[in-house]
């Protein structure tokens, strides 16, 4: 069976703890103060204290360079009224911006501004006081319909491939871009439900719409939407599934910003409500709010180059066996996920099998069965849920799954912690 090997991201993790003793930037979009929900300035914040350190552009008082890309057009604008910037397309973030990714690589803040097909992105090394930025219009960016909130690209992220992912309100248009001279956008079409999201869809406007992505080291999006619930999004199958709800953020607080902090914890925003900000743990989903945290600017995104799980996959590099965690998903119709495993439970997909009966079995490095399942596959997609035991210690097991003949379909490694 051929297998694709989807990132690296474990070896690439090793990378990021090399800079881990020097705080890395978070960018955020904002208003201009409090109770200003007008999102169109660029600000640096301190993730570990909630504090503005920077501010890269301000609404009608920074000058500007925008590049369009398409056009090989600059525009050099040294004014703009406070009334022009509502309306021009030239200006950077006209419209005002719900979405934006962090490249490290490249040193740009990548973002959309709402009811624009566009991507925009804004050089971080300028070394002048004049920003500047591009601007694209991709042709899988003609889905956004300025008069449609549910198409409008609203949560936006870099993975630990590399690539930026984009998404829109409804969660029915997933993209992909990547980040050189001129980015190319990929459509990869809609998010799918798993099967075992208890009814709360990754489209349900009262659920699931707005808020941000961040990324973890083994190449899955984690979307907390707008009210504070949080999916878990396989880029390859675009299965989205269900994690919980946050606790203990005040019932009017929309977590419409998130990134993660040099140690691994998320740190959330909202747009709408000047209560500071709060942290969690991405596994626990139990805030608690930064004590004098900054209430001036309501944020309506983070952006940093930060992944979860990255000191586990730099651990794991340095002891040998970064292969293991790698996302191998196989180009026949079985997949497994999550992987690491982080809740005691993994997922394994069937699509487009030969209806009958299959057995899934989890063992250990040694050949030991821990658990078997047989499980009866019919017409189309299927996901059965595998429920490891209470006393299953972490580490490294194998799962494979066997056809009626006994043939294995799938033999993968997957990572319990």
């Amino acid at each position: 069976m051929k297998q694709k090997i989807l990132l690296a991201s474990v070896f690439t993790a090793a990378s990021f703890m090399a800079s881990a003793q020097k705080s890395r930037p978070t960018y955020a979009i904002t208003g201009d103060g409090n109770r200003d929900f007008t999102w169109m300035n660029i600000r640096q914040v301190d993730l570990s204290t909630g504090k503005v350190t920077q501010t890269l552009f301000e609404r009608s008082k920074s000058s500007f360079i925008i590049n369009d890309v398409d056009a090989k057009k600059s525009f050099d604008q040294t004014a703009f009224s406070d009334a022009d910037v509502f309306t021009a397309s030239k200006y950077p973030t006209s419209t005002m911006v719900a979405a934006a990714a962090f490249d490290e690589r490249t040193d740009k803040l990548f973002f959309t501004p709402m009811k624009m097909g566009e991507l925009r992105w804004m050089n971080l090394n300028v070394k002048n006081n004049k920003p500047e930025f591009f601007s694209v219009k991709p042709e899988a960016f003609k889905v956004v319909d300025p008069n449609d909130e549910a198409t409008n690209i609203t949560r936006m992220v870099i993975g630990a491939d590399g690539k930026g992912y984009a998404m829109s309100n409804d969660g029915n248009h997933f993209f992909s871009f990547t980040t050189g001279k001129k980015p190319v956008v990929t459509a990869l079409g809609n998010l799918i439900d798993a099967d075992g999201n208890n009814k709360v869809s990754i489209h349900n406007k009262c659920t699931s719409w707005g808020g941000d992505m961040i990324a973890d080291a083994y190449g899955r999006i984690y979307l907390i939407s707008a009210n504070h619930h949080v999916f878990v999004v396989d880029v390859n199958t675009r299965i989205a599934t269900y994690k919980g709800v946050i606790q203990n953020l005040p019932g009017s607080y929309t977590t419409n910003a998130a990134a993660v902090t040099d140690d691994g914890e998320v740190i959330v925003g909202s747009a709408n409500q000047f209560d500071g900000f709060y942290r969690l743990n991405i596994n626990e989903l139990k805030a608690n709010k930064i004590n004098d945290s900054e209430i001036k600017y309501n944020p309506s995104d983070f952006a940093n180059a930060n992944l979860l799980f990255q000191k586990e996959a730099a651990a794991a590099a340095a002891n040998g066996v970064a292969k293991l965690p790698e996302l191998a998903i196989n180009d026949a119709d079985a997949k497994v996920f999550p992987n690491p495993v982080t809740n005691s439970t993994f997922n394994v997909l069937f699509e487009n099998r030969p209806e009958g009966r299959y057995t899934i079995v989890l063992s250990d490095l040694a050949g030991r069965v821990i658990s078997n399942r047989t499980v009866s596959v019919t017409k189309g997609s299927q996901i059965e849920k595998i429920n490891l035991r209470t006393n299953t210690a972490k580490g490294i097991y194998v799962v494979k799954v066997l056809d009626a003949n006994k043939t294995a379909i799938v033999n993968e490694k997957i990572v319990v912690q």
